[in-house]
């Protein structure tokens, strides 16, 4: 009788939230872009999932409560799910929103931040209470800089957006080139003046305005865009002035995630996923997925339930969770940016992964992307 009764009891409840704070802004260039209803929601269905599996033999049941808000109501929304108790919350939104809800969460959650990817957040404005799921600017610029150096392109023409969140990749970029031994020949600004993007002439006007934009550049082996506002690198490959390659926010993209993904288990991955959602994963899918894997795995390597427990595990050098890209994905302690791999991309397919074996570290190659160590602004 008291074996039944031990299986019978209720499992403990381990509860979470994911928090999406949608931008009213322009459309994608691309409609091929345009952002799903259940964009990041998806990932989190799949993990929770992922999470059951194993959490049902250690009698541990995982929920994760879905929330939509915009910037006007996402203080509001964060209120409601502080008041109801919930302290695992992963953050959906850009740099401000995410900074801003971080603070007002204090040392009431711990903030998993599965979107935004301002180097700000990770040094300056840096929060104890925040683990960075998806990877910062500096870890894509060094990513794809690893491989542009290898491949011995080393002269760049850096355009650059005039969006904030532009002139941080950008600022990224030229890390990366004084890091690898590149060398931004020109960097360019193209302002943003507004008005229709996606319009019936709209191919025309790029194959006047682009080449003319990109002319009289000094000598360079690659363009690299940094538009992370999504106004002009798209229509950069095959309209430049000089024939090079487009690299950064389009032509060869990095990425978190890609759906062609196949190798280190993810074919079935990728497969469950689009079973489930009845599309490709995106980058923010798989990060809201990352993110509450993050908590399945600290549930299940500690046996527990308590808040504190898991917070305090996910946050020490024992941590380690799996996420299909060759490597145990673990967490830095001086800004706590997650440490992965990062793919890069073209539209069909990966063309590589960096870290690139040729670039060395004294205790992780992961730790040659992104702020390593000495060079971070961070100070919990």
């Amino acid at each position: 009788m008291p074996a039944l009764s031990q299986q019978a009891a209720d499992p403990i409840l381990i509860r979470a939230a994911v928090l999406r704070v949608d931008d009213p802004g322009l459309p994608p260039i691309s409609r091929l872009e345009l952002p799903s209803d259940d964009l990041g929601f998806a990932g989190a269905r799949l993990a929770i999932d992922d999470n059951d599996t194993t959490g049902r033999f250690m009698g541990q049941d995982f929920e994760a409560i879905e929330v939509t808000a915009s910037t006007e109501t996402a203080t509001a929304e964060m209120d409601k799910l502080l008041a109801d108790g919930v302290q695992f919350i992963v953050v959906l939104a850009d740099d401000p929103v995410t900074l801003a809800l971080a603070d007002q969460a204090g040392d009431q959650a711990l903030i998993l931040n599965a979107k935004a990817r301002g180097d700000n957040l990770r040094g300056a404005d840096c929060r104890f209470n925040t683990v960075h799921v998806a990877p910062s600017h500096a870890m894509m610029a060094d990513a794809l800089a690893q491989f542009l150096v290898w491949k011995q392109w080393q002269d760049w023409f850096l355009i650059k957006g005039s969006h904030p969140q532009d002139e941080d990749l950008a600022q990224a970029f030229q890390r990366a080139a004084t890091k690898f031994g590149a060398k931004v020949v020109e960097e360019r600004l193209y302002e943003d003046t507004g008005g229709a993007r996606r319009t019936d002439s709209g191919h025309v006007q790029v194959q006047k305005q682009m080449p003319i934009f990109t002319q009289r550049a000094p000598a360079h082996d690659v363009v690299v865009a940094a538009d992370e506002a999504d106004i002009f690198a798209a229509y950069l490959p095959y309209q430049t002035w000089d024939p090079r390659p487009v690299a950064g926010s389009a032509g060869l993209v990095p990425r978190s995630w890609h759906p062609a993904m196949e190798a280190w288990g993810a074919t079935q991955f990728q497969n469950r996923f689009e079973e489930l959602a009845n599309r490709n994963m995106r980058e923010v899918d798989y990060q809201t997925w990352l993110a509450l894997r993050v908590l399945g795995e600290a549930a299940t390597r500690t046996n527990s339930g308590d808040p504190a427990v898991l917070r305090d595990f996910i946050l020490s050098p024992d941590f380690d969770v799996a996420g299909f890209k060759g490597q145990k994905l673990t967490v830095r302690d001086w800004d706590h940016q997650m440490r992965q791999p990062i793919l890069l991309t073209t539209g069909l397919l990966m063309t590589s992964v960096s870290p690139q074996d040729q670039f060395l570290h004294q205790t992780s190659t992961l730790d040659t992307l992104g702020m390593d160590r000495p060079e971070t602004e961070c100070s919990f």
